[in-house]
């Protein structure tokens, strides 16, 4: 095993957003297990915190882990464009955020069923099981659907 790993305040698993995130591995790739992380956002926001994406996940102080934590709740304030982020315009309250784990998947499903309600073109493809954004289905995409209907 590594040195780093031998001392007593390694941390072999961390707990942010609700998500264990394994300490063993660098801490950009190990933020990408939070849903709703890539790997850009999370480099992104190791450079935002001054914390260096080569160190372990594990090695992060309590104060380190607070700092991206903080970063996370509003990358706004931080100067992360708005581009970045994974929910822009909100259907709701029109603001743009960053949306992780369980909030993500309940976001998403939200938006499914405003789309079917409304009867939107995406909605009703959803609904129907077939391809939404426009590829073609004359010879692809046959398994979904038969599936489907058995």
């Amino acid at each position: 095993m590594a040195d780093f790993m031998q001392s007593g305040d390694f941390q072999f698993i961390l707990r942010v957003l609700n998500t264990n995130v394994d300490g063993r591995e660098k801490v950009a790739y190990a933020l990408t297990a939070i849903v709703g992380i890539g790997r850009r956002l999370s480099f992104l926001i190791l450079k935002k915190a001054g914390i260096s994406p080569n160190l372990r996940a594990g090695q992060l102080s309590a104060e380190q882990i607070e700092k991206v934590v903080a970063i996370l709740s509003n990358p706004l304030d931080y100067k992360i464009p708005e581009w970045f982020l994974n929910r822009q315009k909100d259907f709701v309250d029109g603001k743009s955020f960053q949306v992780y784990s369980n909030n993500l998947s309940t976001k998403l499903r939200d938006d499914l069923e405003r789309m079917k309600k409304m009867r939107l073109h995406r909605g009703v493809r959803h609904y129907w099981g077939l391809k939404v954004r426009g590829q073609r289905t004359c010879t692809t995409g046959r398994g979904d659907t038969k599936l489907m209907h058995h």
